[in-house]
């Protein structure tokens, strides 16, 4: 970004009279709580817990109409005491983006276009190349001759999206697979 001297010289002032009015006494604090109350007015309040990790810190969720309008540190919460993580934090954008996918998305190898696909064809196509892999790479014994049952052709990095119920899950389903290249995000 090109600063000019003419354009340094507005910030500078702009930053001189808003510490001016800040040391004569004028404190907004009030002002953001009136407007952060107003938001909520009216809302069902909700205590709930954060389901990205073990610790479990508290959220406070205001509904409204069956949606969430506002999420929030629990002060009350013995745990975190009103402190969030940037994934708790993010509870409510995750519930609220209009961006989020709704429908699996597919390109073909080679190609440069994304085509919007069922869920059964999308969940059908992720287990036969499962398969395919799992097939095509399992060892049953290793160089020793010492019975091993591994698949050594598919590895798994477990993403911090994943609560402790899914990520437990993931494993057992990962592990009866056979597979021993196993890590998750959250240790990373």
């Amino acid at each position: 970004m090109k600063v000019t001297r003419r354009d340094f010289i507005k910030i500078s002032g702009v930053t001189v009279a808003g510490a001016a009015l800040s040391s004569l006494g004028f404190d907004l604090t009030p002002v953001h709580a009136y407007t952060t109350k107003l938001r909520i007015k009216g809302a069902k309040e909700t205590a709930t817990i954060c389901c990205y990790c073990s610790v479990g810190c508290g959220i406070i969720a205001h509904t409204s109409r069956r949606k969430i309008i506002n999420t929030e540190g629990d002060p009350d919460h013995p745990i975190s005491e009103g402190t969030l993580c940037a994934k708790g934090a993010g509870v409510y954008q995750i519930a609220n983006n209009r961006l989020r996918l709704k429908k699996p998305k597919y390109r073909a190898s080679g190609s440069s276009k994304w085509k919007t696909v069922s869920w059964d064809w999308a969940l059908d196509e992720i287990a036969k190349r499962i398969k395919a892999t799992r097939d095509k790479t399992f060892v049953t014994k290793n160089a020793k001759g010492q019975v091993v049952n591994r698949c050594d052709g598919i590895a798994h990095v477990g993403g911090a999206a994943l609560n402790n119920e899914e990520c437990y899950t993931l494993q057992k389903w990962l592990r009866s697979l056979g597979l021993v290249y196993i890590e998750h995000e959250a240790r990373i």
